[in-house]
């Protein structure tokens, strides 16, 4: 939650925020952008690197055809247009963990540019902008805590220098923060289905800085902005710049002015903090990396990589929708994940109600799931065993009372529901002269209700089917109740 610095409403409702992201997303490819080291995180520090990435005397870099796959598949996944000729360029800039003193990128003529995406938003869908798509390679890592000697000194782990990158650069199209969060969330599901990326905030494969300005509503001219880094989260995206925009209204309505300059994200005060001015712009002095020839997509490449296309997650949930005859909320918490996707969806053809599946995964499944505090994928019980309940419930086999109890049972052992199901048994009565006999004593004793049954309110049908269901303690057969109660209330 940001801190709060109590503007009215009223006042905030005079501006307008502009805000752009710039995502840098690592690619997942085995090897680095320029030379075969191993692309891997967790490897005990600067183990993997080489002179390439090391940017010694006479190491020449050789571009990863694998990263250029990768990238084009994800210009073309939001939209862009690619570049059939791009140039890379150094990037320079002196820092401890980028040890060339300049970093390979792309700068006037980037590999792809002119997308969007589309987000949800209260007034409908949004297309927000994408400038452009550029690949480049990642700096190393400086390590401030952690060491056994980080009281004295900064450590520099080398490891990430050289890993493959694609920077992301939207549009200042984005007018609030939840735009944000839905842009955010919408790219990663994006990134997640093509298989480019593991998106991994916590180990930095997916990083996001936020442009944020604010300017009188109706003003076409751009305020000063700030950029915020190191933020680590959407949900923390999503409050820093709520943060922000407050602060800098603040500071226009008390006549003050905005410093453009770059800021750092505080968690656990939930506030924004300088971190250096940006009054006058970095001169990265651009040139053309001598060292690699202008990288040429064909049109031939091109048109393979689009066959590599999987079907992307807005147009799974449409087809959900159609095909499943599901909620447009299902439809969004099913297809998070691709292999979630796939699951419910193997499952759903198999299953005797597809609807039924997905009533199951948003009712039973996610509430426990959130209890627990595990992700769709972490659940004991999967796609398999969730059809398998599905069909059970769609065949009156099993009462929700019963389904709820078993996969309580599930989710305490960590077990699958076919397992609980078979070792548990639940017993039910399907005999009809033993139902029979529950509803004509639940029927005696509420002769009020029957009266209103057979003056035409037949949704008091559900009492009874109630008031039986917990004489039998959950266990009568209820589609035969539901049956038996209408044949009885009716004669």
């Amino acid at each position: 939650m940001s801190t709060a610095i109590s503007l009215s409403p009223e006042i905030l409702a005079k501006y307008e925020p502009v805000i752009g992201l710039e995502v840098h997303v690592q690619l997942l490819t085995e090897t680095k952008a320029f030379c075969g080291c191993t692309n891997r995180f967790g490897s005990a520090p600067n183990t993997n690197v080489c002179p390439v990435c090391l940017g010694l005397p006479g190491a020449l870099p050789v571009l990863n055809a694998r990263a250029v796959e990768f990238a084009t598949l994800a210009s073309m996944a939001i939209n862009c247009e690619v570049r059939e000729r791009s140039i890379f360029a150094r990037k320079n800039y002196f820092y401890p963990d980028s040890p060339k003193g300049y970093q390979i990128s792309q700068f006037d003529k980037p590999l792809a540019e002119n997308g969007w995406i589309d987000v949800p938003t209260p007034n409908g869908i949004k297309r927000i902008g994408i400038t452009r798509l550029h690949m480049e390679e990642d700096a190393g890592k400086s390590l401030h805590d952690g060491q056994p000697d980080s009281n004295l000194y900064t450590s520099v782990d080398l490891n990430r220098c050289g890993t493959p990158l694609v920077e992301i650069v939207s549009e200042p199209d984005i007018r609030t923060p939840d735009e944000a969060y839905e842009y955010l969330t919408r790219l990663k599901e994006i990134l997640l289905y093509t298989a480019v990326s593991d998106c991994n905030m916590e180990e930095g494969s997916l990083r996001c800085d936020a442009n944020v300005s604010v300017r009188p509503r109706g003003q076409e001219k751009f305020g000063t902005k700030a950029e915020v880094k190191n933020v680590n989260s959407f949900r923390y995206i999503r409050s820093a710049l709520e943060y922000e925009i407050e602060r800098q209204v603040e500071i226009l309505e008390g006549g003050g002015r905005v410093v453009q300059e770059t800021r750092l994200w505080n968690a656990n005060e939930g506030r924004t903090y300088s971190m250096r001015s940006k009054e006058q712009a970095h001169d990265y002095r651009y040139f053309p990396e001598p060292d690699l020839p202008p990288l040429i997509v064909s049109a031939e490449f091109r048109a393979k990589i689009a066959a590599q296309m999987p079907e992307l997650p807005e147009a799974r949930r449409a087809r959900f929708v159609t095909e499943y005859e599901i909620t447009e909320q299902d439809a969004a918490t099913i297809t998070a994940t691709r292999a979630f996707a796939d699951q419910f969806e193997e499952a759903a053809k198999a299953a005797k109600s597809p609807k039924r599946v997905a009533n199951l995964v948003q009712g039973e499944l996610t509430s426990r799931l959130k209890l627990k505090g595990l992700e769709l994928e972490q659940s004991p019980i999967s796609m398999k065993g969730i059809a398998f309940a599905a069909d059970l419930a769609e065949e009156g086999k099993l009462s929700s009372k019963q389904l709820k109890q078993l996969f309580d049972i599930a989710f305490e052992n960590s077990e699958d529901f076919p397992a609980v199901y078979e070792r548990e048994k639940p017993q039910q009565i399907s005999d009809t002269g033993a139902i029979e006999k529950m509803i004509d004593e639940v029927i005696a004793a509420n002769p009020k209700q029957v009266e209103q049954y057979r003056g035409g309110k037949k949704t008091v049908a559900a009492f009874f089917v109630g008031q039986v269901m917990r004489l039998s303690k959950g266990q009568a057969n209820p589609a035969l109740l539901n049956e038996l109660v209408a044949k009885k209330l009716d004669s």
